[in-house]
């Protein structure tokens, strides 16, 4: 694995990771593989079940046909356990302030469940205090 992961959540219109590289490794090819990896994913199984719904994706443009994520996604340096505690709780309760469940574990699409009871459903998730 190139990355441990803290802490997810998937939402209907954007997703927040919490994660590490290893060692020797730098941001840019990480981030790429990780985006061009499930945008792939993610157009097989549209093109399958949604076909109409991927068009609204469809850009043409010299690399690529198809357009998932936004070109320069947000990434944010977690300098300390502190601020990386913060962020979990926030990208947690995302779909809390979304009104999608009363509470953060409550979402399956998220490692809140995860944090609540040590159980990893996920089979990819490290505690940032394991």
């Amino acid at each position: 694995m190139r990355i441990i992961l803290y802490a997810f959540v998937i939402m209907d219109n954007h997703i927040h990771t919490v994660w590490q590289m290893r060692a020797c490794l730098t941001r840019e090819p990480v981030q790429r593989d990780f985006l061009k990896f499930t945008s792939q994913r993610i157009k097989d199984r549209m093109a399958l079940s949604e076909p109409a719904f991927l068009e609204e994706f469809f850009v043409n443009a010299k690399d690529r046909k198809y357009q998932l994520w936004e070109r320069n996604p947000l990434s944010i340096n977690l300098y300390s356990e502190k601020v990386m505690m913060e962020k979990i709780k926030y990208i947690h309760e995302n779909p809390v302030r979304k009104q999608l469940c009363e509470l953060p574990h409550h979402y399956k699409y998220s490692s809140a469940l995860f944090y609540h009871t040590g159980v990893d459903n996920w089979g990819c998730l490290t505690h940032i205090r394991d």
